[in-house]
Parts: structure tokens; C-alpha cells; sequence
């Protein structure tokens, strides 16, 4: 970008912030009275990948069916500035309104849209939710804040249309899974507030699972296959790898007799057991669930990231993606051995393009940002043996809420799962009630200290939040029952 552009670019913003501070506006006022122009319009953001991608809602996916046994609701669909959207409101409803986040959808075209796995549990307390598809598939978490907003504040026009006039929600409160975790975190930054074309204030929120360490996860992502290609002995020289697909099957064989999959458990060579620790220290630290989840399928799914550029699939123009902060252990001895001293001075260092990820000018970042700049009650869960978006992602933010002073204003759960947002519907119901205590009655909840090491390790650690009992709307043919069991049976909380 060039300086004249650059300065460009300072001038909106802070005209921007000036305007919603209440100065600024159509003109700036000099000290002497006189009036100046308005500046000129900030030249046009570049274009991406992503934003000639064409996406269609899929309409006949839309309508959903009320739940058994539950509260009379009204249901509503349909779709809103090129995203579908679900709406449910209960007869009894309380007046407030709970936005809901989905999860990574894919490179698909369509769009669709899912329901919170806690629906039964929010129309039965009077809570209305809604859930937008987003305007956009891939890694867009842009489309999913702007649309998430954007329905939460077309919420009572919506009402109307469908013949039920309600009062504006006396509170908004967001929840979501995964990507729609990283959506949930940035929709309730600062940033966003300043940002966002759509802007919704919201009063808390429970981001489960999320990318809470923003581009950080796809860090990770690059640091594991440069850290695997060394101990594989065919260390990265240039990045992206040009020839990964090619030497991927050498660099798998040295680590795995038989690689994770949905089938088989993995099993490790002995050069794999070093690899296991040093993702073991990618990911968190040492921690109960860490070895199942390792030998399970999300660890195929992490190594099929291996091989992209810091592009993101074309959500950025530029490499956002830098491992030069990262350092690589095989043991958990704090203190660099000889070897582990070795091991990060020779290793690849990727390294990102300066403002890859900046402030845009026509809304938020193409990658929102998850500064943990927040005043509202922030209740957060993980479980500790996801390979994907790992552990760490929660003490990434947390670092970051320390380190900006508002970790008043969270909480942290850790899960003993291990797979990728594995949740039962009682402990999201839990965090969601928690969460509401707080912000409606100023009680703060308990949480687990995510960032030191010795509680971390603890064998019982994960025990106090997790709760392995079932729903009506988890069968005991269901994933989730399948996996508690096995847990249970393999990995039992410590007797107190």
C-alpha cells in the first residue's frame, strides 16, 4: 500500500471513530471556526478470491420441525440479504433473543443453515434464537459477523412479516461452534463495534470450541508440518511447499504405523512419539485426553491443512500465517535441551506478509480479529483433546485478556472430550445458564485456570465442568453417547 493510500486509510478511520464518539461527520471543524471540505473517499479496497465466489441459499433446507415435547414456539424461515436464516420464538417468550453461530460449512456453494444444540434447552427458559447461514461458505468469518448481526437486527421486521409483532429484544445475547466460536468472539470485540457495517451490542456471549486465537490457529496449522518435515528428516526450505502432496506419504510413515482415522486409531512409530510430544506443546501442554485425541481422526483433519499457503483459501490476498515465534519442545522440561536448541535454530521459519490481515475500510478485517477487547460476561468451553482447533486457542485469548486487563469478564471451561466441539447439551446448557447469571444477576461463575502448567496436567483436570449425561436429543446411538461411554470406561475422573 502505498503512503498516500496509507493515509487514506488512517483518515476514515479515525473520522469513523470520531463519528461515533459524536464529532466528525460530513466535515471537521478547524479550531478558528472555519470549515474544511470532507476528505476525499478512501480509494477502493482490493478485491479477493472469495469475494467472486458465487454462494445460494438452498432453500428447501430451511424449513425445520418443532421439537417433541417442547414449548409451543413460532418458527420462521426464509431469506435475508442473500443468507437463509432459522427463527424460533416461544409463545411464552421472555424478550430476549439468543443470535446462534454455525461452524466451518465448507467450499461448497450452498448454503444452509443449523440449529444450536441447545434449542430445546433456550425455548424451554422463553429465550428466541436465531441462526443465519451467512452470505458466504469458506473460512468467512466477515460474512459471519456482519450476517449474523444483520438478522439480529432485522429480528422484528422479520416478526411482522410473519404476522407476530413483538417488542425490540430487551437483551441480545450470541453463542456459536467453532468458526462460528471465532464469529461469537469477534462479534463482541471492540473492533467490531467500531468496524461493522451492522453493529449489535451484545449483553454476552458463549463462544464453544471457537478459534479463539483468530489467524493463530492457521500459525499452528503451518508450525506442525514444518515441525513434522524436520523430524522427518525433509525439512522445509521454502513455503508453501510446493511439493507436499508428493513427499506426504514419507513424512506420514515415519510417525504412524497406522495413520487416525474414523476407522483406526492411530498408532506411533518411535520417531512418532516425539512428534506426539512436540504437537502435544503446539497444543496446549500436557493435559488429560491429549493421547486419545491424538490417535483419533482430528488429527488427519489437522494434517489435511498441510501443504496450503497463508492465504487461508483466498479469504486474504497476502500470507497471513508466521511460525517465528513458536518454539518446539519433545519433552515437558521447560529448558531447551542441545537437541531442542537445535531443533529451533535450524528449523523453517514461515513468515507473514506485513498487514496481510489489516483494517478495512468497507467493514470489519477480512479475518476479525479476537482481541479480548470486552465488557461483557464471556463464558468459553473446550474440550482438551481436540487435534483441530486446539487447547491453546483458549489460552491464546486468554493471554490476551490478561494482558489488555479485562479477563474480569471471562470465563474458561475445559471438556474432557476429543473430538472437535464434542460436546453433551447439558454442558453448553450449562455455560449458556452461567453466563446469564452473570450478566443478569452479577453472580460470576466458575471456570478452570487454563494457562498453568501444573493444573493443566492435572489427571482430574476437565472433571469439575464436564457431565456425561445425556438428553432426550442425544440417543444412545448418537456420536456423542458413543464417545462419553468410551471416556468414561478409558479415561474416568479420578476418585476424590
Amino acid at each position: 500500500m502505498t503512503s498516500k493510500m496509507a493515509s487514506a486509510l488512517r483518515l476514515a478511520v479515525v473520522s469513523a471513530v470520531l463519528a461515533g464518539c459524536g464529532g466528525g461527520g460530513n466535515e471537521l471543524v478547524a479550531s478558528s471556526g472555519t470549515t474544511n471540505p470532507a476528505p476525499a473517499t478512501p480509494p477502493a479496497e482490493a478485491k479477493r478470491p472469495q469475494d467472486s465466489r458465487t454462494f445460494s441459499v438452498t432453500e428447501a433446507s430451511l424449513p425445520f420441525e418443532a421439537l417433541a415435547g417442547a414449548p409451543d414456539a413460532d418458527r420462521w424461515w426464509g431469506v435475508h440479504q442473500g443468507s437463509g436464516y432459522r427463527i424460533e420464538v416461544p409463545k411464552n417468550w421472555n424478550g430476549k433473543l439468543v443470535m446462534y453461530a454455525h461452524g466451518y460449512a465448507g467450499t461448497g456453494a450452498a448454503l444452509t443453515v443449523s440449529n444450536p444444540g441447545i434449542r430445546r434447552h433456550l425455548i424451554e427458559q422463553g429465550y428466541a434464537w436465531a441462526a443465519s447461514s451467512y452470505s458466504r461458505n469458506y473460512y468467512d468469518v466477515r460474512a459471519g459477523v456482519e450476517d449474523t448481526n444483520a438478522l439480529a437486527l432485522a429480528f422484528n421486521k422479520i416478526a411482522a412479516e410473519k404476522g407476530r409483532t413483538l417488542p425490540a429484544p430487551s437483551k441480545t445475547y450470541i453463542i456459536g461452534v467453532s468458526m462460528g466460536g471465532h464469529v461469537t468472539a469477534a462479534a463482541i470485540d471492540e473492533e467490531a463495534m467500531q468496524t461493522a457495517n451492522n453493529k449489535v451490542r451484545y449483553a454476552g456471549a458463549v463462544p464453544m470450541c471457537g478459534v479463539l486465537g483468530d489467524t493463530e490457529l492457521y500459525d499452528f496449522f503451518a508450525a506442525y508440518q514444518a515441525g513434522a518435515m524436520q523430524l522427518a528428516g525433509l525439512p522445509a526450505t521454502t513455503w508453501p511447499t510446493a511439493n507436499w502432496a508428493e513427499i506426504e506419504p514419507a513424512v506420514r510413515s515415519t510417525f504412524f504405523s497406522v495413520f487416525p482415522s474414523a476407522t483406526a486409531n492411530g498408532v506411533t512409530t518411535a520417531q512418532g512419539d516425539k512428534l506426539k510430544q512436540m504437537v502435544k506443546n503446539l497444543t496446549g501442554g500436557e493435559r488429560p485426553m491429549f493421547d486419545i485425541g491424538f490417535a483419533g481422526p482430528y488429527t488427519a483433519t489437522a494434517w489435511g491443512t498441510f501443504g496450503r499457503d497463508g492465504k487461508m483459501l483466498g479469504i486474504l490476498n497476502e500470507d497471513v500465517v508466521s511460525t517465528k515465534n513458536f518454539v518446539y519442545q519433545f519433552d515437558n522440561d521447560a529448558a531447551q535441551s542441545a537437541e531442542e536448541k537445535a531443533f529451533n535454530a535450524s528449523i523453517f521459519r514461515v513468515q507473514a506478509t506485513p498487514d496481510a490481515n489489516r483494517l478495512r475500510t468497507d467493514g470489519v478485517r477480512w479475518v476479525p480479529k479476537t482481541n479480548a477487547r470486552i465488557g461483557i460476561p464471556v463464558v468459553s468451553i473446550h474440550t482438551l483433546g481436540d487435534m483441530y482447533v486446539p487447547f491453546s486457542m483458549e489460552q491464546i485469548y486468554k493471554r490476551r485478556a490478561d494482558a489488555l486487563g479485562t479477563s474480569k469478564w471471562l470465563v474458561q471451561r475445559a471438556i474432557r472430550g476429543v473430538a472437535h466441539c464434542d460436546f453433551t447439551v447439558k454442558e453448553q446448557a450449562s455455560a449458556f445458564d452461567a453466563m446469564i447469571n452473570w450478566e443478569q444477576n452479577g453472580v460470576k461463575p466458575e471456570g478452570d485456570d487454563v494457562l498453568t502448567p501444573a493444573t493443566v496436567a492435572s489427571p482430574s483436570y476437565g472433571c469439575r465442568f464436564t457431565d456425561n449425561s445425556l438428553t432426550v436429543d442425544e440417543p444412545a446411538t448418537s456420536a456423542i453417547a458413543r464417545s462419553r461411554e468410551a471416556l468414561k470406561a478409558s479415561n474416568p475422573c479420578p476418585a476424590s
